[in-house]
């Protein structure tokens, strides 16, 4: 979600100046390179994405047949393009049709908890609002809030990523406020970064609160950790 700005004066304290300034610094560059993609480039990525999207999803299928039914519900969080990321509409209309067991969730911004998120329920007749960040989400709805615990899977945007797994965000910590149960619980869903291949760096600066990816798909590679 866009925001440019870290947690909080309390969690600023809890990292080095250096790191925190490597951050902004890295943040602006990626997310400058990540914009600066052609259009074509743009709906080529979003092709190869998809693709590689329907392998993962084709693989966790086989990889989980005993546990997956014809009628079994794999609830994935998506999101909407926004500031140059990857577009994952193409996937999410053509999911509809490949992968029908499939169910998808956007991210909102939570109404009560500062900084936190909730995923509602996303297939084409959803209604969308724009939030203060100006970025499309589901209009809010209590029967349609799905638990993050509940995921299967969350396709994560991101800003940078290095080959160990991090992930750099837009500084606000959303994702990470909200998946901060995954480091308690071993019942959790595949946090899966989906990224241009431009967005790789060899090595970020870490934060404490960080919560690590177990793969990036980028348009030419699959990344598993």
């Amino acid at each position: 979600m866009t925001n440019s700005t870290d947690y909080s004066s309390n969690s600023r304290a809890s990292i080095s100046h250096h790191t925190e300034s490597a951050r902004k610094t890295l943040r602006k560059s990626l997310r400058t390179a990540r914009k600066s993609l052609a259009d074509s480039a743009q709906i080529e990525a979003a092709n190869a994405i998809t693709t590689q999207l329907n392998e993962f999803f084709a693989s966790f299928f086989s990889n989980h047949s005993n546990e997956c039914s014809q009628q079994t519900t794999i609830n994935t969080a998506s999101y909407l393009v926004n500031d140059g990321e990857v577009n994952l509409s193409p996937f999410m209309q053509q999911a509809r049709n490949t992968l029908p067991n499939v169910r998808f969730s956007l991210p909102v911004l939570h109404p009560v908890c500062k900084g936190h998120l909730l995923f509602l329920k996303f297939d084409e007749n959803t209604a969308l609002v724009k939030n203060k960040y100006n970025i499309e989400e589901p209009v809010l709805a209590c029967p349609s809030v799905i638990p993050s615990s509940q995921l299967d899977v969350i396709l994560m945007p991101l800003v940078g990523f290095d080959t160990k797994g991090n992930r750099l965000g837009m500084g606000g910590g959303y994702y990470d406020r909200t998946l901060a149960f995954t480091k308690r619980t071993t019942n959790k869903p595949l946090l899966i970064g989906v990224a241009h291949d431009v967005q790789e760096v060899e090595r970020l600066p870490i934060a404490p609160w960080d919560i690590p990816l177990n793969a990036i798909i980028t348009p030419t590679r699959l990344l598993q950790f």
